[in-house]
């Protein structure tokens, strides 16, 4: 056990009984929209996973302590302070650590405290990628490392598209990193069901995915999987208006200059203003759809 991580009784008692546990990210709390929609949706994703037979595992840092399995109470402190949350990748956890404060985890960061704590299936909105540009920018985001390395699972709707599709689809194959795609052959570009780009395998199943894991980790083949679920039907956005509110959306930010950790959100909330909210009802649908599909993965892995 790692000395800076709390597991919640309830995590800890599911984890030491086989039960199936499903870990959750908390940017999208402090980073993904504001109070108090932002506890709101975390707890109804955390009562998703619930309805569907596993436990919830909200991951985030409380004054310092790496945390599995967050309070309701937790969920608000984080949910109010907002933006005033350190995002954290991997290589903020030391800081936010040794100054004891509060840090909101993305991907890469909830993959690590997911491993520390004996929790491989993870639920989130999409992974982060290579962004447009980074030919020229290098900007890649840390989760493509992560799941090269970290042994947990990632159900997701794809990757943001705000991102380039293909450089990311590139650097995942280089990686090793298997993408799967739920009942589909072209992967999911979070907002739309699909893409101009391939998965590598499609499965059908929890029960087939779960297998694919089990096998994949007991012969000893390191890194996460991404596992790709379109947006359901009804909740897909159109390809023409997203990609519009997108285009704009990055040349609002080349012009105003924003980098690094900061480019992702400014695009999610740009995009979500040019869309009239609609984008933001959106993510919201496709976290409960991969909530449920990672229920379901989690049940199957602990029988």
């Amino acid at each position: 056990m790692n000395k800076f991580l709390d597991i919640s009784p309830e995590v800890a008692k599911a984890l030491a009984n086989n039960q199936p546990v499903v870990a959750l990210e908390s940017t999208i709390i402090s980073h993904g929209m504001p109070w108090p929609q932002n506890a709101e949706t975390a707890k109804k994703v955390e009562q998703v996973i619930r309805d569907n037979g596993a436990i919830p595992a909200t991951i985030a840092i409380i004054d310092g302590r790496l945390k599995a399995g967050l309070s309701h109470e937790e969920i608000d402190t984080l949910g109010q302070a907002g933006l005033s949350v350190i995002k954290c990748s991997r290589r903020d956890l030391p800081f936010v650590i040794a100054k004891k404060q509060h840090g909101a985890t993305t991907v890469a960061a909830t993959m690590i405290i997911a491993e520390m704590a004996g929790i491989k299936i993870f639920a989130t909105g999409g992974i982060g990628g290579v962004h447009r540009g980074a030919q020229t920018t290098f900007d890649i985001s840390a989760d493509l490392q992560e799941l090269a390395k970290t042994n947990v699972a990632v159900i997701c709707a794809g990757a943001k598209s705000i991102l380039d599709l293909a450089l990311t689809r590139e650097y995942l194959e280089t990686q090793g990193v298997p993408v799967i795609g739920y009942n589909t052959d072209s992967l999911p570009a979070f907002y739309t069901r699909d893409s101009d780009h391939t998965v590598d395998y499609n499965l059908t199943d929890a029960l087939q995915i779960s297998d694919f894991l089990q096998a994949k980790w007991s012969m000893s083949l390191d890194g996460g999987v991404v596992i790709a679920n379109p947006i359901p039907e009804e909740y897909a956005m159109d390809k023409d208006s997203i990609g519009n509110a997108i285009n704009q959306a990055l040349k609002e930010l080349d012009e105003q200059g924003v980098g690094g950790k900061e480019s992702t959100p400014f695009l999610l909330a740009r995009v979500a203003e040019l869309t009239g909210g609609d984008s933001l009802a959106s993510n919201i649908q496709l976290v409960f759809n991969n909530a449920r599909l990672a229920s379901a993965i989690a049940v199957e892995m602990s029988k």
